[in-house]
């Protein structure tokens, strides 16, 4: 198993859905997702590294919460994040987001993120591989 990510078409907005060998890495590649729908994720350099946490009462909401929280970091800092590292303690989300400050000319970014949707929230486990995924305000 390869963690990997996908978009799913949504109207206007776009779903993002995250594949691992375990929920932290499906949660991570939801993330690499997201940045992917603003802009080339090979393009952005993980130079510099942002501390994430949050929590929340179940594993979909803690979803939209790290999604949230990125979204935030992105936009206070100015930054885009190519490079993900997770670890969960139940409810409770621990993260390293590496990335780089936006350069319009080299990564030309499509859209900007506004937030994470409760729309098709999940986080489940299919065989042997987590999914995690919603649909991602643009």
């Amino acid at each position: 198993m390869t963690a990997r990510w996908e978009h799913f078409v949504h109207g206007a907005d776009v779903g993002v859905r995250g594949f691992g060998a375990s929920k932290a890495e499906a949660f991570e590649q939801a993330a690499a997702a997201m940045t992917a729908a603003i802009a080339e994720l090979d393009a952005v350099e993980p130079r510099e590294a942002v501390a994430i946490e949050c929590e929340a009462p179940d594993d979909e909401l803690l979803l939209a919460e790290w999604l949230n929280a990125l979204i935030y970091e992105m936009s206070t800092r100015k930054m885009l994040f190519s490079r993900f590292a997770i670890r969960l303690e139940g409810t409770h989300l621990h993260a390293e987001a590496r990335g780089e400050r936006v350069d319009v000319a080299r990564h030309h970014p499509a859209v900007e993120a506004k937030g994470a949707t409760y729309t098709a929230l999940r986080v489940a486990r299919e065989g042997d591989e987590w999914v995690a995924q919603t649909v991602v305000d643009v």
